[in-house]
């Protein structure tokens, strides 16, 4: 695992595979490098680019600074992005989806393509009404530092079903996910 810095001073960790032009998977909400949900997609991947695989900040080995912004997770693509020589290729899913667009927009000189799978915008009226009824719920669930309870909350607001969640709660995963439930809230402020 390597390290880079971003701007404000956070450490980013990253790991890269394979040889050619610089391609940064940004991934989703729950993603860590230790959770490996990447690695097989890199893997496929690096025969054609070098691939860059790391953990968002306060995820994983990745350090943290606050107050949360969007904003502050740019600066670490573009982070990962200059230590990969100063431009690439982005591909985002999820959460990174929206990311690597807001990445895009603003790092338009650095980024040659852009991919995106699962992006958490949604046009519809009752999505929206909806979406702001959990961000509420949300900020109340973690106001009182329930953070187990807010990943819950999150995971259903995206359509797990009830039963899963319980299964979802035994897993060995489990433990290192209540922590990133707060950001999520962060993330989403643009929804």
């Amino acid at each position: 695992m390597k390290t880079v810095q971003s701007a404000d001073g956070t450490t980013i960790a990253y790991d890269q595979v394979g040889g050619g032009p610089a391609l940064i998977l940004v991934d989703g909400a729950l993603g860590s490098l230790a959770l490996g949900f990447m690695e097989p997609l890199a893997a496929k991947l690096s025969p054609h680019f070098t691939v860059f695989i790391y953990d968002r900040r306060g995820r994983g080995e990745s350090t943290d600074t606050h107050p949360f912004a969007i904003g502050r997770e740019i600066e670490d693509i573009e982070a990962l992005i200059n230590e990969a020589g100063g431009e690439g290729f982005l591909y985002g899913i999820s959460s990174g989806a929206a990311l690597a667009l807001e990445a895009t927009m603003k790092l338009s000189h650095k980024v040659k393509k852009l991919a995106l799978y699962e992006a958490p915008y949604d046009s519809d009226v009752a999505r929206r009404q909806a979406f702001r009824t959990y961000r509420k719920q949300l900020a109340e669930v973690l106001a009182e530092g329930r953070r187990g309870d807010a990943l819950g909350l999150f995971m259903m607001f995206v359509g797990m079903p009830p039963e899963h969640l319980e299964e979802a709660r035994k897993l060995p995963m489990w433990p290192l996910c209540p922590r990133i439930a707060q950001r999520e809230v962060g993330c989403s402020e643009r929804a």
